[in-house]
């Protein structure tokens, strides 16, 4: 029983409760308005800018007024590409660069300057996903996931970081991926190379603040930009292949790229150090931290009553693209095709 005066401290207790929180939303929305990054003229780096997410943040970065750089290592993607965001009247430069070679990505860097006289964002998009069962996925595929996924942004970071000390400040973007929260059966090199780069994005963003160099963790969740052509699947193909399509084209698993990007430009002008995409990636990354037993269990029972089992021949590594199937293509309606031709994801 609650006496009158327990009802009156309880009343009063909730309402200054109520206050601190208005106050301490109110003052963030002042302190992020005035902080606002302005991005009309900032030279920003984009690996893995040819295609898929890259492109779709070039585009929308070209339209702030961004003058762009962007690599790949497809230099047929990279020219339609540069022409189609010279076309949207952007300023930019694109390079045929293998960003897991880190002599290659220090000239980058130095070309770059050449060219701009500055840098001011790097964002890290650049990575490989490989699908299949962990008994057909060797050391060697978790080598490649390795250097695509995180000795890549670390060789960007390396090279970057002198130059924005010296200039003052930069921003710098990891696009991880929820995989990097939660491990996710039959995307193990995947997704331990983006635990590794997270726990890298967030020791890099508190030991560089002093500098006044912000890097923001990006959390995305799966993105319709048709990039399933271009993963790399082992085990059973075409089962594989299907179940990952199909994720990847679900409204309810996936995020629109566009979406996506506009978030994580978003996080950049607000200087957000992390930003998880997607409402189901947000709940999954609530569910790891609060219950990581219970997180574990469910992707187990995912594994064994949803996914595919390994078949003969498993052993082989194929492209999304070589092995494109009926079945796929009628699971995930055509949307996920759909996105890759407006992506640029067309091609090997």
């Amino acid at each position: 029983m609650v006496t009158e005066n327990g009802k009156s401290t309880i009343q009063e207790i909730a309402k200054w409760a109520a206050i601190g929180a208005g106050t301490f939303l109110i003052a963030n929305t002042i302190y992020k308005a005035l902080n606002h990054y302005d991005l009309k003229g900032k030279v920003v780096l984009i690996t893995g800018g040819s295609r898929g997410l890259g492109l779709v943040l070039a585009r929308q970065l070209a339209a702030k007024g961004a003058r762009l750089a962007i690599c790949a290592r497809t230099p047929e993607q990279l020219g339609q590409a540069h022409i189609e965001l010279e076309g949207l009247g952007a300023e930019v430069m694109s390079m045929t660069v293998d960003v897991t070679d880190q002599r290659q990505v220090q000239a980058m860097i130095i070309d770059i300057l050449e060219h701009y006289g500055r840098l001011d964002v790097l964002i890290n998009n650049a990575g490989i996903v490989q699908v299949g069962p962990q008994e057909n996925m060797g050391v060697n595929e978790y080598e490649q996931a390795m250097k695509a996924n995180f000795w890549s942004a670390l060789y960007t970071m390396l090279a970057v970081i002198p130059y924005f000390k010296e200039q003052g400040g930069g921003r710098i973007v990891n696009v991880t991926s929820i995989g990097g929260k939660i491990a996710v059966p039959h995307l193990l090199p995947y997704t331990a190379s983006k635990f590794a780069l997270v726990g890298l994005s967030e020791g890099m963003n508190a030991e560089l603040k002093k500098d006044n160099i912000l890097v923001t963790t990006v959390v995305p969740n799966l993105m319709r930009t048709g990039s399933p052509r271009n993963i790399t699947v082992k085990g059973d193909h075409e089962a594989e292949y299907a179940w990952f399509k199909l994720a990847d084209s679900s409204t309810f698993l996936s995020q629109s790229a566009e979406t996506a990007a506009a978030e994580i430009i978003k996080a950049i002008e607000q200087g957000e150090s992390e930003a998880i995409l997607s409402a189901t990636a947000k709940v999954a990354a609530i569910l790891q931290g609060f219950a990581p037993g219970w997180m574990n269990l469910l992707m187990g029972i995912a594994n064994k009553l949803l996914l595919p089992d390994t078949a003969a021949g498993g052993g082989v590594s194929k492209k999304g693209y070589e092995i494109e199937s009926t079945p796929a293509i009628a699971a995930s309606g055509g949307k996920s095709d759909q996105e890759a031709v407006k992506n640029n994801e067309i091609g090997e």
